[in-house]
């Protein structure tokens, strides 16, 4: 099975998504993708190094020159195409989807992803699949040892929160990261922040010891932790990092909706002023309500993340995210973050003596039940929401 949309390509390693087949993906992305350099990486599937060197391998062969992350975060590859001259670049990972499976996500020059309609020509492209000739100024493939360190940095670097006064309170943090692209990345953040770091699951070896996905029923050893710990607080990403749920200090998961609540919260407290916030239709209401009590607003997009970032830029909004754990801060780049969103949920941590449970519990409270529906139906979420 091979899936395709919006959010890129996700297949069956044995028998869909190979090396072999991926080369035509990358001849496309080649095709689509002004003259320059092109930024890659990948989540911790063993499955993952055939195909980007396969891909590398085809992009060099067509003159371009790749500039190689290794195992590196989703938002990683996103941050390193913001900040350096790359029109673009690909990640090879299939996300929240199980061992068996890999896919394929793909950067647009301003480091967001690819706008459906430029998916749909891809696809063209793919499905065409016509031969190019070989550059006969071949490119070569340039490793970046040093993507999570910049990355690390730009985030402890934040205008929007106070690195002082989060290091000053040395929390205790439970990580896991699932053996995935987080691995190391998340642990170097945590110790930026002046953290204590106890690691679970930080290997990148793509060995998913548990749910891929960080729901509260997958993240039972993190709860057990953190109390044996006597943690402050225990995170958890998916498998590419893009997303983080959190725990609190009793050992309870608070349930992704309230990683960008607690993000945005501790935001508001700093800036002091009115702010405009995106989130998709699969997001509570929680941050709603913050916002109202707070002089803000919030916007609704359709599902998916390119278009919460199309709406953020539409009415000129610095942050938004997803109800699953999913924060997007224009300050750092436009795309989903889990090392900035462990550092604005420790910069809200940072602003009172009280514990995490208690900061939660302060919050506008809602739960969502999500489900996939066959239907498709096309409205305005504005629309949608309204009569709520």
């Amino acid at each position: 099975m091979l899936i395709r949309s919006i959010s890129g390509v996700r297949g069956l390693t044995e028998t869909h998504l190979t090396a072999e087949s991926s080369v035509v993906y990358a001849r496309a992305l080649h095709q689509l993708l002004p003259e320059g350099v092109i930024m890659a990486g990948r989540d911790s599937r063993p499955s993952g190094e055939d195909i980007i060197q396969a891909m590398m391998g085809e992009l060099t062969q067509l003159g371009r020159t790749v500039i190689q992350c290794g195992i590196v975060p989703t938002p990683t590859v996103q941050f390193m195409v913001h900040n350096t001259e790359a029109v673009g670049g690909f990640i090879v990972t299939a996300s929240h989807n199980p061992i068996e499976w890999n896919g394929l996500k793909f950067v647009r020059e301003d480091s967001t992803f690819f706008h459906p309609n430029e998916c749909e020509r891809l696809f063209e492209l793919v499905d065409a699949n016509t031969e190019l000739p070989d550059s006969g100024d071949p490119g070569i493939i340039w490793p970046e040892q040093n993507a999570i360190q910049k990355h690390v940095i730009a985030c402890a670097s934040l205008k929007c929160i106070d690195l002082n006064r989060i290091q000053r309170r040395h929390f205790k943090i439970v990580i896991d990261a699932v053996n995935g692209a987080g691995a190391h990345a998340l642990p170097v953040m945590l110790e930026s922040l002046g953290c204590e770091v106890i690691e679970l699951n930080c290997e990148p070896d793509g060995e998913f010891t548990r749910g891929t996905e960080p729901l509260p029923e997958n993240l039972k050893d993190l709860c057990q932790a953190v109390t044996s710990h006597s943690a402050d607080a225990g995170f958890a990403v998916d498998p590419d990092a893009d997303r983080l749920a959190v725990v609190n200090e009793k050992g309870e998961a608070l349930g992704e909706e309230y990683t960008l609540v607690l993000a945005a919260d501790g935001y508001l407290n700093d800036t002091g002023k009115s702010e405009k916030f995106v989130v998709n239709l699969s997001t509570s209401l929680a941050l709603e309500k913050l916002a109202e009590a707070k002089n803000s607003s919030v916007t609704r997009s359709a599902v998916g993340e390119i278009n919460v970032v199309n709406k953020m830029n539409e009415i000129g909004s610095d942050l938004g995210g997803e109800g699953n754990g999913g924060v997007i801060l224009r300050e750092c780049h436009l795309g989903r973050d889990s090392l900035v969103a462990v550092t604005m949920v420790l910069n809200r941590m940072s602003q009172s003596n009280k514990s995490l449970s208690a900061i939660h519990e302060s919050l506008p409270q809602f739960e969502i039940v999500k489900d996939k529906v066959v239907e498709k139906v096309k409205a305005d979420p504005e629309a949608i929401v309204s009569p709520l």
